[in-house]
């Protein structure tokens, strides 16, 4: 058993490598912090995002966190805590977290790749992709909790506007 664990963990490839490729392709500023992560700044139609990627190879997992450039004030925080929950179940990948100590929103997913050789590039540009439209569409939600005062419910409907039909 303990053979074959080795042979995947060297066959599974570190895709850390790949994101700095998409993340040099798209010019964004980043910093390889190690071999296995890497931070990335991208504007936002709202504000500034922070990503970041982490390889763990002993499970072949890339973890990746999208974070707002904002910060919830003590007061508000169980109020974002009940909007976040409204907002994970409308997720079908990932989910919204608060950091404890910093106060941020963030945006987190994390990939299993055991089995195959290695990421994808539409793999990992999916992964920024989804995130960078989620943290998109629900930031007002989040501005108008923080910052408005605003229940919730009326909140979240302010922010999304489902499409019903074409037009």
């Amino acid at each position: 058993m303990q053979t074959l664990l080795n042979e995947q963990r060297s066959a599974t490839e570190n895709p850390i490598d790949l994101i700095e490729a998409i993340v040099d392709a798209h010019d964004w500023a980043h910093d390889r912090a190690g071999r296995d992560e890497l931070f990335a700044e991208v504007s936002g139609r709202w504000c500034n995002y922070r990503l970041m990627f982490f390889w763990q190879a002993e499970i072949a997992a890339m973890q990746f966190a999208c974070q707002f450039d904002m910060r919830v004030p003590p007061g508000r925080r169980s109020a974002v805590y009940e909007l976040m929950g409204v907002i994970n179940e409308k997720l079908w990948l990932g989910h919204f977290d608060l950091d404890p100590d910093e106060g941020t929103p963030t945006f987190r997913h994390t990939t299993l790749l055991r089995g195959i050789k290695g990421a994808s590039t539409e793999q990992m540009e999916d992964l920024v992709d989804i995130a960078l439209v989620e943290v998109e569409r629900f930031y007002p939600a989040f501005q108008f909790v923080i910052w408005g005062g605003k229940p919730v419910d009326e909140a979240i409907s302010a922010a999304i506007l489902d499409t019903v039909a074409e037009a």
